[in-house]
């Protein structure tokens, strides 16, 4: 039977030149050794090398088999280095879902230092902003969920890496665009554009308008952030965002940031991974490089 450690014992005499090296280089005694060549040669009826003296010669199915374990040692340690590597957490694949738009924004900021911090690591990321990310984290689908809303889960542990404020954001021509805050009823009269997800999902019904009993004239929705901001920069209504995302992509356009309220809605981004998995060397290495972006 043609195993490893008949490919080892080859390449090592190749490389060192006698069986008695050799066998000092595997940690096995040399009548180990020559038993090993003696039941191959037996068994296949070859001989894998000739003496003359102190030299050794590899025959012709000798070097045939130099040349196999030349090829395929290298393969096994490579595998054996990758097996090693899943064990530790230094590879493998992390995927991302995410359950606010704005998320998508905050993960782009810290991508290009993730991948090169971890090379060995694919980063797939799942932007389906309607999907149940709590749902997807617990059946596997998903390895690390980014959202604002993390839910009391004995399996799940939510780690707060961001902390931010939703402002409401208004053209700098709009009446209350001198005001240092607002209150509900001021957007009575105001279109009001927000992402396409549930009422109940967006802070600025249920921590602010459906508590005063207010709605705005209109709401209309977009699947863009980039989009919201270029209405409102165009007078077509107002909009909520946080507002570290207004200071980073609206700072060239004609808007003013307004708190909601004399309190404001502060918010965090969280990190939830299954209970457990948050040490993984490559989901720790998200979480601390999350961490560190917001100092």
């Amino acid at each position: 039977m043609i195993d490893r450690q008949l490919l080892a014992i080859l390449r090592e005499v190749d490389r060192l030149g006698s069986v008695t090296a050799a066998a000092g280089r595997l940690n096995v005694s040399q009548s180990a050794l020559s038993h090993t060549i003696r039941k191959v040669e037996e068994r296949y009826g070859i001989e894998i090398w000739t003496k003359k003296g102190r030299s050794l010669r590899f025959t012709q199915a000798g070097e045939h088999l130099l040349v196999l374990a030349q090829r395929v040692l290298p393969q096994i340690e490579h595998a054996e280095r990758v097996l090693a590597d899943f064990a530790s957490g230094q590879r493998g694949a992390l995927r991302v879902g995410m359950e606010c738009h704005p998320c998508q924004k905050w993960l782009m900021r810290m991508t290009a230092a993730y991948l090169t911090q971890w090379p060995d690591v694919d980063l797939e990321v799942r932007t389906a902003f309607r999907f149940d990310g709590i749902a997807a984290l617990q059946e596997n689908e998903i390895d690390l969920l980014i959202t604002p809303d993390p839910i009391t889960s004995p399996d799940i542990l939510f780690t707060p890496v961001f902390d931010y404020e939703l402002v409401l954001v208004v053209h700098e021509a709009h009446p209350l665009a001198p005001r240092g805050l607002v209150q509900p009823q001021d957007l009575l009269g105001e279109e009001l554009i927000t992402v396409p997800v549930s009422l109940e999902r967006l802070d600025v019904f249920s921590r602010f308008l459906v508590p005063a009993h207010c709605r705005p004239r209109r709401h209309r929705t977009t699947e863009s952030v980039d989009l919201m901001l270029q209405l409102v920069a165009a007078g077509r209504g107002v909009t909520v965002l946080p507002d570290w995302l207004v200071r980073e992509e609206g700072s060239h356009l004609p808007v003013r940031s307004l708190r909601l309220g004399q309190d404001g809605i502060g918010k965090s981004i969280h990190l939830g991974t299954r209970r457990g998995e948050e040490a993984v060397e490559y989901i720790a290495g998200f979480l601390a490089l999350a961490r560190e972006m917001d100092r």
